[in-house]
This record gives structure tokens, C-alpha cells and sequence, in this order.
């Protein structure tokens, strides 16, 4: 066993390489610990189609995407807002631009140049690497446990900085391990769940037995987005977009928003049913006068297509969804094309999840986001209890909570040196 006097961070994604900025920058010693060859995987992989870094919206409704943790996360953003977050990376020498949608990336799209410039800055202030070093919990006497390709490792520092991820994408280090060997430490720590997901659809009219879509739905159309439309749901206001049908299910931009919505409702009774708006151009009225329209001799598909301009997949989607008598009752066709009721069976698994909800309850931090149990170790990032929309708030929040953690973590120091870890609790 060694004892250093360093401080350790575990966990080489956004949160932790920000901690290990804020805590070099003061002065202290700090080497990072992470399972995997390189750090930042994560973070390289979100950056593949564009990485979006922040949002450019107002203040208010950015911290109200953060929902019911929107009290706790304010502070953080206070500190370390979506402007603060484009300084910094004009500081790495990346510029950054405001898209269409209010989303803010840097000007060359990619994750890549801004997490080198960012390395070489920390390396050059001193900060150290540990790859593959794999976190294992606490020896008895309060020592960190990592198994590393020479065996196991066992370091006493002089505070502990957690910044392991959540649950989703585990492939690239993210597993959610940390959770039971926190929670018998006497950390409250909700359930991981996934976050941003896809849904399985449940019995259909077309595939009675379910879950999912019936085989022939599924070979014709998985893969392909469907738009335009609007998505409600209990607790999800109409919002219009487009998700993407897969072979079990739905998964895309418009499902990843109204997906913390959906998730509790299933919890709550086993399942959920969202609207479909699939014509959100038209009125109501205008719907119902075109299904109406004499048909003549055509079919009611052909009759659909050219009256509404549906596309294969929408009618594939009412001849899934309704049963035939459904379909051929004006009133009944033009109301389901305006309010389409699909019922979801289950979220898709946490590994497959954009982000991950639960975590480190922030009744279990104080102000410092120290946990109350374990006096010298800081947690922040996707590890605390909290989930945002796609977007850039995630991310920006996650790096705000890193600063913190090492704020709080520098704040604790000058009187509690050495008496860090599970075992001074």
C-alpha cells in the first residue's frame, strides 16, 4: 500500500478532467484514475455526429430542463453557466457557434481536437494519468482497491474526488458498479435507470400477443424516422418532431424528450400510451372533412394517401395500430390520425440509454457535493441524482458539478487533511 499525497479522481470523463482542472490550478497534486486505456470515451463517442457541448438558451428555462433536481443543479450553473462553458473552450482555442436549433458546437464539429488541446493542458499543469485502473471499492481501512494489468493496487489519498459515470454505454467504462458499494457505505443512492431511451411497444392490433410490433411492421419499417408529428403523453405536453421506429419499438429525438415522462409512467402502472399526432399541419376538422371525401372505387389507403399525403410508414402505423372496424369508421380514422394512441410496454435497458437517471441522491452531499457518510470523498457528474433532455445540458451540467466537487473538496481540505475516506466516517 502507498500513501501519496495526492489527490485521486476516479473516473477520466468531463466531470472528473474538470475537477482535475480546478484542483491543479489551486495548487494540489491530482492524478486520474480510470478502467480504460484513455479518457474522455464517452465524450468522443456523444462528439461522433456533432458534439454538442451547451445550449444557448436563456438562463431560467435551462435550468428548468433539469426538472424536479432543478433547485440543486441551479447553483452549480450559477457558477458555471452555458457562456462560461464557451469561454472555456475558446480558452482551449476552440470556437464554438449557436445552431438552429439553439444548440451550441464547436465550429469544427468534433469532440476529438478539444479533448487533445484539453489533455495537453492538464498534462502540462502537472495532472498524472492512471489507466487501467479499475475502481474496486474500499479496503477495511478505508484504502482505494483498483485491479490494474500488475494486480491489485491499494492508495490512501488525501481526498477522493468520484466521477464514474452512470450506467449507460458500459462498453465504455460507464457500468454503475459504484452503486451497492456506495449504498453499504450508507450512501442513499436511487435505482440507475435509463435516460434519453428507447421504448417496446406492447400488444398492437395487428400483433394481439406482443410486446412489439408485428414481424411484417417491423421488416418494413425499422430504421425508418417519422415525421412530421407530435408526440404527447401524461406529464409531456404536444411537442412536434420526429422518432425513429425499430424493431421492437421507438427510439429518437421526440421519444428521448417525453422518455423521463413515459419511464415513471410504466413504473407507476406497468405501462404507457402516448398520442400520435400524425398529420400536426392539419386541423381536425380539415382531417375528418378529407377522410370523408368520396373515395369511389379506391382503396382507403389510396384514398388516405392522396387526400392526406400519408406515407407508407403512417398508414403502416394505422393498419398496426387500429383494427379494421376502427379504420373504416370515418370519425373513429380521422380522430386516430390526429390522436394515434400507441402503448409502450418497457424502456429500453439502461446499457443502451443516452444518460442515465438516479444516482446519488443530493440529500446524501452537502453543499460542497461531499458525501455526509464518507467525509473526504466528493462524487459529481452523471453519478448524482439527476437527468436532462438531449442537448448540451447534460453535458454542461456535468461539468459544472465537477468544478463544484473540487471547490467543495478545496474547501474541506486546509482542516481535514488526512483524516480522508470511508473509514474516518
Amino acid at each position: 500500500m502507498t500513501s501519496p499525497d495526492f489527490i485521486a479522481i476516479i473516473g477520466g470523463g468531463p466531470a472528473g478532467l474538470m475537477a482535475a482542472e480546478v484542483l491543479t490550478a489551486a495548487g494540489h497534486a491530482v492524478t486520474v484514475f480510470d478502467a480504460k486505456p484513455s479518457v474522455g470515451r464517452k465524450f468522443l463517442l456523444a462528439g461522433k455526429g456533432g458534439l454538442n457541448l451547451t445550449h444557448a438558451e436563456a438562463f431560467e428555462p435551462f435550468v428548468s430542463r433539469f426538472g424536479a433536481r432543478a433547485a440543486q443543479i441551479e447553483p452549480l450553473l450559477s457558477a458555471f453557466d452555458a457562456d462560461a462553458l464557451r469561454a472555456w473552450a475558446a480558452g482551449l482555442g476552440v470556437d464554438t457557434f449557436v445552431g438552429t436549433s439553439g444548440r451550441v458546437f464547436p465550429t469544427d464539429l468534433k469532440a476529438a481536437p478539444l479533448l487533445r488541446a484539453w489533455l495537453h493542458r492538464l498534462r502540462v499543469a502537472g495532472v498524472k494519468f492512471a489507466m487501467r485502473h479499475r475502481w474496486t471499492g474500499w479496503t477495511e481501512t478505508g484504502a482505494l482497491r483498483f485491479d490494474t494489468p500488475d494486480g491489485e493496487r491499494l492508495i490512501t489519498p488525501r481526498a477522493t474526488l468520484l466521477a464514474l459515470g452512470g450506467a449507460s454505454w458500459p462498453q465504455l467504462g460507464s457500468d454503475g458498479a459504484w452503486a451497492p458499494w456506495l449504498a453499504a457505505r450508507g450512501v442513499d443512492v436511487a435505482p440507475l435507470q435509463p435516460a434519453n431511451c428507447g421504448f417496446d411497444v406492447g400488444p398492437t392490433a395487428a400483433h394481439p400477443a406482443g410486446p412489439g410490433w408485428s414481424e411484417r411492421f417491423a421488416t418494413e419499417f425499422a430504421g425508418q424516422p417519422v415525421k412530421p408529428v407530435a408526440l404527447a403523453a401524461d406529464g409531456f405536453p404536444s411537442r412536434a418532431g420526429e422518432f425513429v421506429i425499430t424493431a421492437t419499438g421507438i427510439e429518437g429525438s421526440l421519444v428521448y424528450a417525453a422518455s423521463s415522462a413515459l419511464r415513471d409512467q410504466i413504473t407507476r402502472t406497468g405501462s404507457a400510451t402516448l398520442q400520435l399526432d400524425l398529420l400536426p399541419q392539419l386541423s381536425t376538422e380539415r382531417v375528418l372533412a378529407e377522410v370523408k371525401h368520396p373515395r369511389g372505387s379506391r382503396s382507403l389507403s389510396s384514398h388516405l394517401k392522396s387526400r392526406l399525403h400519408l406515407s407508407p410508414l403512417k398508414l403502416g402505423l394505422l393498419h398496426e395500430l387500429l383494427t379494421r372496424e376502427q379504420m373504416l369508421d370515418a370519425p373513429t380514422l380521422a380522430s386516430s390520425l390526429k390522436a394515434l394512441p400507441l402503448t409502450l410496454h418497457a424502456p429500453r435497458p439502461v446499457a443502451e440509454a443516452i444518460s442515465t437517471a438516479g444516482g446519488v441522491r443530493f440529500e446524501a452531499l452537502t453543499d460542497g457535493l461531499m458525501l455526509k457518510a464518507l467525509p473526504g470523498v466528493f462524487v459529481a457528474g452523471e453519478m448524482l441524482d439527476w437527468e436532462a433532455p438531449t442537448g448540451g445540458y447534460l453535458l454542461t451540467a456535468s461539468l459544472a458539478s465537477g468544478r463544484a466537487a473540487a471547490e467543495g473538496l478545496l474547501g474541506w481540505l486546509p482542516v481535514n487533511a488526512g483524516r480522508a475516506g470511508p473509514a474516518a466516517g
